[in-house]
């Protein structure tokens, strides 16, 4: 059994119920159903098979659900790729688990034109009119004209994603989930929103990630609900979804939200469909769920990463004004330990790092097995992230341990940044960090020492980073200084550059 098996039971069940609404087009779960065995047969005549790669650049579509499904039949990997990557750093994932198809929307072919010799034995495919050396979608599609037949060795524990996710050391990782990982996955979502085929869901979150594909769009495919899918998240078609198509589930990380409380429809919008709304992501300010449930809907918290697929805790609606500001118990089908020193349980209400383990963590890191045995030690996944448990066990996440930013919902490390910065003979040292931000979570810092006798302003450091990392990355501010706070070892003491631009930060608004 595969996860392709989740559309064509409802597809024999209810083939007339509608699975997902995009703009312009209604597929009903026979049509899903359709489109899943088309593309699985395309595929299998290009080439995909078992252990096979798949990978995707685009916006949120149908065709881009359909494919993992299509994937989840073969047994292949699906790759989704984060179109908010610069060209370098879409090329570097490409190269470390090369695809056998590549699918892409026309926006992104000169893109990846731009390092296609790197892909020689990809075949490159374009979801718009045909360009030169690209296959047309309609054309991958009519290759197939079998359904592949069952593969008995396709299973449970069989790779489907395969999600990358920047290193601390500035390389990305390919997180490994399995079928099984994104079934179970489900299941916890299922019990965290009470999830039936009665509801609708809205899905604006990017599908490359993880809380984009699998908090509630998966989940909702697996018990025959309806996927209301956005391409990106605007909030006007946010708030018309809502009001129009009576959404009773969405996921909004706090940037999302903050974007929709400053929008004029706020106050007035009809929330009265939605049962409750989920966010995660990053720590969420007080004030946003207080705004959130002045406007008399439940705000969730959920908590996981990448390698969890992503859930790991979360509260429950009728837990959401009881406990505000925690991302609630673990998961139906996780654990969760907190630990300080050697892996040792702390005692309630101390802070340790969050460790969670569950048939939904990851397998592996792609081709990473020195990463994979840190993160995973005796089936338990070393989060890096800082929290504690209260009395009745509810987490609190404290902070991370790790230097990871997170900024509008999105990661970003800084040894990226540094990496590329540390390139140029104008700059001497750098170190990049975040500062709080009330409408971002945190923003970008870059604290540069210029080289001797060099002079630089903010654009130019800022201009060394163009076309190199995706934009959403780049400092929103540059502070210069004489020296980096160092150890007697020569280690940058990151906790005195934050110090240092938390106080320049101070100093400018007094």
């Amino acid at each position: 059994m595969d996860l392709s098996t989740w559309i064509g039971h409802h597809a024999g069940l209810t083939p007339d119920k509608l699975a997902i609404r995009f703009p312009g087009r209604d597929l009903s779960y026979a049509d899903l159903a359709g489109l899943v065995d088309r593309q699985a047969a395309a595929l299998a005549e290009s080439g995909v098979g078992r252990g096979g790669c798949v990978a995707y650049l685009g916006f949120n579509s149908p065709e881009m659900l359909a494919a993992v499904f299509a994937c989840a039949r073969l047994g292949a990997l699906f790759m989704p790729l984060n179109w908010r990557l610069a060209g370098p750093e879409h090329r570097l994932m490409l190269e470390d688990c090369t695809p056998a198809l590549l699918l892409v929307e026309p926006r992104f072919v000169a893109q990846i034109d731009a390092f296609r010799d790197a892909l020689a034995g990809t075949t490159l495919v374009t979801l718009g009119d045909a360009a030169p050396g690209w296959l047309p979608y309609e054309a991958l599609l009519a290759r197939g004209d079998r359904t592949p037949a069952p593969d008995p060795r396709i299973g449970g524990q069989t790779p489907l994603l395969i999600c990358y996710t920047s290193g601390s050391t500035g390389k990305p990782k390919g997180v490994l989930l399995s079928q099984d990982a994104l079934a179970w996955n489900a299941a916890n979502s299922i019990d965290m929103h009470a999830l039936t085929a009665d509801d609708r869901i809205l899905t604006t979150l990017p599908l490359f990630h993880v809380g984009g594909l699998n908090n509630q769009t998966t989940p909702a495919l697996r018990v025959g609900a309806t996927v209301v899918l956005h391409p990106k998240f605007d909030a006007d078609a946010t708030f018309d979804a809502l009001e129009r198509e009576r959404i009773t589930l969405t996921v909004l990380v706090p940037a999302q939200i903050e974007m929709l409380m400053a929008h004029p429809r706020w106050a007035t919008a009809d929330l009265s469909g939605l049962r409750m709304i989920t966010t995660g992501s990053t720590i969420v300010q007080d004030r946003l769920i207080r705004a959130v449930h002045q406007r008399g809907v439940p705000l969730v918290q959920i908590y996981g990463a990448t390698e969890t697929c992503p859930i790991a805790a979360y509260l429950r609606a009728d837990e959401a004004r009881l406990k505000p500001g925690s991302a609630g118990r673990a998961a139906r089908h996780c654990e969760l330990r907190i630990v300080g020193a050697s892996d040792r349980d702390v005692r309630r209400g101390d802070s340790g790092e969050i460790l969670v383990r569950g048939p939904n963590v990851m397998n592996a890191y792609w081709n990473d097995p020195a990463a994979t045995r840190a993160a995973l030690v005796d089936g338990w996944f070393h989060t890096g992230d800082m929290g504690h448990q209260d009395a009745e066990g509810y987490l609190y996440v404290d902070g991370r341990k790790k230097e990871m930013i997170i900024s509008g919902g999105e990661n970003i490390y800084p040894a990226e940044i540094e990496n590329v910065l540390a390139e140029s003979p104008d700059i001497a040292e750098v170190a990049v960090v975040g500062r709080p931000d009330e409408r971002w979570g945190e923003m970008v810092v870059a604290v540069v020492v210029p080289a001797e006798g060099r002079d630089l302003s903010a654009g130019q450091v800022i201009a060394l980073l163009d076309g190199r990392i995706a934009r959403y990355k780049l400092p929103r501010e540059v502070v210069f200084v004489g020296q980096l706070p160092r150890t007697a070892l020569g280690k940058v003491r990151k906790e005195d550059v934050r110090r240092l631009v938390a106080r320049k930060s101070f100093m400018e608004h007094i």
